[in-house]
């Protein structure tokens, strides 16, 4: 007897040998069959989907899961456009912030919206006896008053209060870790949002250390979740490259740095895994500290690395040394130079066909880059919502020549290159499906087409969110088609995004969000 019998649906399996279904049978969590195997089965439970279009559950392969519920329970200047109102919003969360000497986190802030960046001392005038952390969307700089300015050590740089890319870091280290309980919540939060888009898993894009790093015991945060049976959705962790560590392994191994006991990419169960080691290289487009190897259309500056490009290169090679999976974090084509560099050197030590790295953002890439992507076999991991909205900046900021090379889609798969879609959530919006209509029509929410020859199919787009992710974190055995055998983590929809015009589908209704063959969605109408 089956668990459960999905029946009268629209299932796009995603799998080339069955690709349309009408009938899915459930049995301890896992797909047992399709149509005429499970039809004529009896099941504890018939649900009738009434021709709703059914696909398998996206896996987001790079999200923030404990800064999205963190930013969504800290005040917020979004969207403040005049620096007056922002700073009435730092004065009254620093009214309502207890002692003298607390700290005062507030989110939402670019200063894009302002035309120029805040000022310690603006901060100053509006939080006495406070210390002010005004975190930049885009995780990559904050801006601080001068009662943590005057914590910071003398050597790191600053411009009257901006704090960028491990100047941040930096700062963020003056202060106590978050305590396990409060990440957990954040998780759970940030997990049931995931759910309520169609998302069933995804990748948590980097703990324990570098600029998100919210604890150095960070992960022990997901297993009280997964203990306590309120892990909403299945996580693959990503280990900051930074906690890394010269271990004594034998020199037989070939290691020369590592996780504690040699943990690595791979350890884990369905629910709860160890994936890629996350290394930064560097900045971001909003914050402008994106590595380009030419400045930025009306600037004189190329952004900048995380750190010595030698030193960098060697933690990605030591990396791979040690048997990780590696998801660098390379936007600009400067860093993404550097990390094929470091991986080709890498490979070359030590060859692992097999070793599936990623570079996460790929936000711009030459014409020349794409096929040393794919000789190297290394995916990208790509977030189409930034361009659809902040595209008009971000091509403004890149030039005519450059804006079609932006987070491309055409260009990668013609080179035989593995696109994987994701949202870097909290960042920018985190919905697959409007992810996924920017892929086909590459337009901006004002309208504006950002490299319309990077437009994909809609069948590809969906690939880049269901197989291409499961490939990606090394689910493909388990996850990313709707097969016998394979997880029944599904999504079904209000309408079939192939059916309807593009314009349509980031409007289409998520009704329900099934995990492990149960509907995991709050309020769902099933």
């Amino acid at each position: 007897m089956l668990c459960t019998r999905l029946t009268n649906a629209h299932i796009i399996t995603m799998d080339p040998d069955h690709p349309v279904a009408h009938d899915l049978g459930i049995w301890r969590g896992r797909v047992v069959g399709l149509d005429e195997a499970v039809t004529a089965l009896p099941a504890r439970e018939v649900v009738d989907l009434q021709g709703a279009t059914v696909l398998p559950g996206f896996i987001d392969s790079h999200v923030h899961l404990a800064w999205t519920g963190l930013k969504a329970m800290t005040p917020s200047v979004a969207p403040c456009e005049r620096v007056e109102d922002v700073l009435a919003v730092v004065a009254e969360a620093a009214s309502r912030q207890g002692p003298a000497g607390a700290w005062v986190d507030i989110g939402g802030y670019d200063q894009r919206a302002l035309g120029r960046h805040l000022t310690a001392a603006e901060l100053d005038r509006v939080s006495p006896g406070r210390k002010v952390f005004l975190m930049h969307d885009s995780g990559h700089a904050c801006v601080v008053n001068s009662a943590v300015l005057d914590l910071l050590p003398a050597d790191v740089p600053h411009e009257d209060g901006f704090l960028a890319e491990s100047a941040m870091t930096a700062a963020r280290n003056l202060r106590l870790p978050y305590a396990q309980s409060e990440i957990a919540d954040a998780v759970e939060h940030a997990g049931r949002a995931c759910l309520a888009e169609g998302v069933t898993a995804c990748a948590e894009g980097g703990i324990g250390g570098g600029l998100l790093g919210h604890s150095p015991v960070e992960l022990g945060a997901y297993q009280l979740l997964r203990d306590q049976g309120r892990l909403p959705l299945r996580v693959q962790l990503m280990a900051a490259g930074d906690t890394l560590r010269p271990l004594p392994a034998h020199r037989d191994d070939g290691i020369p740095r590592a996780l504690d006991l040699g943990l690595r990419t791979g350890f884990g169960d369905d629910w709860l895994s160890v994936g890629a080691l996350k290394i930064y290289t560097d900045g971001g487009m909003m914050a402008r500290t994106a590595a380009l190897t030419a400045p930025y259309e009306g600037m004189t500056h190329t952004g900048e690395l995380q750190d010595d490009p030698e030193t960098l290169a060697q933690l990605i090679v030591d990396g791979h040394l040690a048997g990780w999976q590696l998801a660098v974090h390379a936007i600009g084509d400067r860093a993404a130079d550097l990390a094929l560099d470091a991986l080709e050197r890498a490979q070359r030590l030590r060859p692992r066909p097999d070793a599936r790295h990623r570079i996460e953002h790929a936000g711009l890439v030459r014409p020349d880059q794409l096929p040393r992507f794919a000789r190297l076999g290394v995916s990208a991991v790509v977030q189409p919502n930034f361009l659809r909205y902040f595209g008009d900046d971000y091509a403004a900021i890149m030039g005519e020549e450059r804006a079609p090379w932006m987070y491309r889609g055409r260009g990668f798969l013609d080179h035989g290159v593995t696109l994987v879609g994701s949202s870097d959530r909290p960042v920018t919006d985190g919905s697959p499906l409007r992810a996924i209509q920017f892929m086909v029509e590459r337009t901006s929410v004002s309208g504006q087409a950002i490299g319309p020859g990077e437009g994909i199919t809609v069948d590809e787009a969906l690939h880049a969110y269901t197989v291409a992710g499961a490939y990606a974190s090394r689910w493909e055995d388990s996850a990313g088609t709707l097969s016998p055998g394979k997880r029944a983590d599904l999504v079904v929809l209000g309408d079939d995004p192939r059916r309807v015009e593009p314009s349509r589908i980031g409007s289409i209704e998520v009704v329900a969000t099934f995990v492990e063959g149960r509907d995991a969605t709050e309020g769902s109408k099933l």
